[in-house]
């Protein structure tokens, strides 16, 4: 089994999460996909986010009419901080036969050598699925010197490119700008219903 990990906030899920993670699931064969939710990303450190609970609901409303989407709590049920290598050696003990894949965008690449323990993640993860945007110059080259064995482990995919944000959506509903066409229906319906990111 080929499983993908997509972490993040997801503070909304949108559309571009959507696509992204279907171009992803296409160009990697993935059998399964894994909406990760971080409660408490390291990087966030003292930023307001959304409650998890409607987070929950955001991100299973977001995914709910693709089967081969899935919510994994594998971060939601650990205490915090969470980093990428720790959630992929979970995953692991979850789906010992599988091959894992983890996604994530060109400037997450680049900024790599900065994460938290970059060498071990590498080795944990049997690749490395990169949303490159077209106007990105990545050097694997250099990055191999800091993190060897990452050019092998390294797949761009090929998405179009959105410019869609997730705190550019928060400021919008905030503002009483449009919003309800970058997100999924069941998404804006929750947004709506409980007054989220509002005043």
């Amino acid at each position: 089994m080929r499983i993908g990990i997509f972490g993040g906030t997801f503070d909304p899920p949108h559309l571009g999460h959507l696509i992204l993670a279907a171009e992803a699931q296409y160009q990697l064969e993935l059998d399964r996909l894994l909406f990760v939710l971080t409660p408490d990303p390291p990087h966030k450190q003292g930023q307001r986010i959304t409650a998890l609970d409607d987070r929950l609901d955001l991100i299973q409303a977001a995914i709910a009419h693709d089967s081969r989407f899935q919510l994994s709590r594998v971060d939601i049920h650990r205490p915090g901080p969470h980093y990428s290598v720790d959630t992929v050696r979970f995953l692991q003990e979850q789906y010992p036969s599988a091959d894992l894949f983890f996604l994530m965008g060109g400037d997450s690449l680049r900024d790599l050598p900065t994460w938290y323990h970059p060498v071990e993640f590498i080795k944990a993860c049997n690749g490395i699925g990169v949303m490159h945007r077209p106007d990105e110059e990545i050097d694997l080259s250099e990055l191999e010197q800091v993190i060897p064995g990452i050019t092998a482990k390294v797949i761009f995919i090929k998405a179009p490119l959105l410019e869609i944000a997730s705190s550019q959506l928060r400021d919008r509903i905030r503002e009483g700008r449009p919003y309800h066409y970058y997100l999924p229906d069941e998404v804006s319906e929750i947004i709506d219903q409980r007054g989220l990111y509002r005043k």
